[in-house]
């Protein structure tokens, strides 16, 4: 095959093989994979804790955490799915042992956020069908690991990402349409905010991009075997696309919250955004928030769970061996430690998103030194000049960010 010119897209997919049904289904599994991980119970809890507090001036922060996940995504799946190797083992061969570093912080994010993840199937089942949270959240977790335990993995786990995406995908826009919000002054607020300051912009970022969100889809990829540059234009549009179905769901949840904040609603802090569907639509309101929630919390368990057994598996024979049963036990572990906690997930879960975006900077850096001046790891691929500058500039925000809001952790909880 002709080596394409540096940069060059168009030539680089010539002779690109072409997708058997099964692949095709993982590479559509791995966008939706990131869109749903990046657009979970998180970022639902999130939006509408923050919506409550800063009405149509988030829409701000909505804008750039969108701008953040395309440079982060653009420059993250290229450099993974070129050089065909996992993140962690980039880190290595750039500063060795950062590799392991970088694992073991995006296995402790992945942890807190499997935690605030099974909560939130738990409190979903509870709105949706009146079931003890602890009681939905522990057969949910069960349900999670019959999914990874199932034979079948490949499909069943794609399918089930694909299947809850849509439902949650659904549900969302329904409140966004009925809530009527105030479109207008939503998008004044996105050029000017009034009092918006940085928690939520961090908390906003971490819930949607950082942590082990940022390599979930990219991850994804190399298990389906999609590498390489000859897959160039396969993986750019993969990360796109899930950036696309994620700006919807942000946009649209945003704007439902928005709609019955303006009309009056009080939304609850413990449970903002199922208060927001009880003040639109009733108790079959409240009933539909509870399937969302509960959608959202068991594809992101899936996400951050499969996510951290990879940065697992090539550091650790047992878990290369064990994959299926290595990521059971995560989410065994991570719904005993909810069980334990007893935190209200609002609280957790944004406390998840800060925690995760402070260790977006640290990743994110390797990632572009490598995409840099480590051609010699991209089959002597040049990623173009706007790519690594719209990641730079990302990179630059998230480290100020992070620092401007270390102080400001403790107060979630509070």
């Amino acid at each position: 095959m002709a080596t394409p010119p540096d940069g060059d897209d168009t030539t680089a997919t010539t002779d690109a093989p072409v997708l058997n049904p099964k692949r095709t289904l993982a590479v559509v599994g791995a966008m939706f994979l990131m869109a749903m991980s990046a657009a979970g119970p998180g970022f639902i809890s999130q939006t509408g804790t923050f919506t409550a507090q800063y009405g149509a001036s988030f829409a701000a922060a909505i804008v750039a955490s969108v701008l953040i996940d395309i440079a982060v995504q653009l420059n993250v799946w290229r450099v993974i799915g070129v050089s065909g190797l996992r993140a962690q083992d980039l880190a290595n061969k750039v500063i060795p042992g950062s590799g392991y570093v970088l694992a073991g912080l995006i296995v402790v994010g992945g942890v807190v956020f499997c935690i605030g993840n099974i909560s939130a199937t738990g409190a979903g089942l509870k709105n949706l069908v009146g079931l003890d949270p602890r009681i939905g959240a522990s057969l949910s977790a069960v349900l999670c690991i019959l999914i990874f335990t199932y034979k079948a993995l490949d499909g069943t786990l794609d399918r089930a990402v694909l299947v809850l995406g849509a439902i949650k995908i659904g549900l969302i826009v329904y409140l966004a349409v009925i809530t009527s919000p105030p479109v207008g002054e939503a998008a004044l607020r996105t050029v000017a905010p009034i009092g918006l300051d940085f928690l939520p912009i961090l908390t906003l970022v971490g819930g949607t991009v950082g942590g082990y969100i940022t390599y979930a889809g990219a991850h994804r990829f190399l298990e389906a075997g999609t590498t390489g540059r000859e897959n160039l234009r396969t993986i750019t549009r993969g990360s796109v696309n899930g950036i696309l179905v994620t700006l919807v769901i942000r946009v649209a949840l945003f704007l439902g919250i928005l709609g019955a904040v303006t009309a009056g609603a009080a939304l609850s802090k413990s449970d903002p955004v199922g208060s927001a569907f009880a003040f639109a639509a009733g108790p079959v309101g409240l009933a539909l928030f509870g399937l969302v929630f509960w959608t959202a919390g068991m594809t992101s368990t899936i996400g951050a769970s499969f996510t951290s057994g990879t940065f697992l598996k090539t550091l650790s024979p047992f878990v290369a061996k064990r994959f299926n049963l290595s990521v059971s036990v995560f989410i065994a572990v991570s719904t005993i430690l909810y069980l334990l906690l007893g935190q209200t997930p609002a609280a957790l879960l944004v406390f998840a998103g800060a925690f995760n975006g402070l260790i977006l900077p640290f990743g994110l850096g390797i990632m572009l030194w490598v995409a840099w001046r480590r051609r010699d790891l991209l089959g002597g691929y040049r990623s173009p000049a706007w790519f690594l500058g719209i990641g730079v500039a990302a990179w630059l925000f998230t480290v100020v960010a992070g620092v401007l809001s270390l102080s400001q952790l403790p107060t979630i909880f509070r």
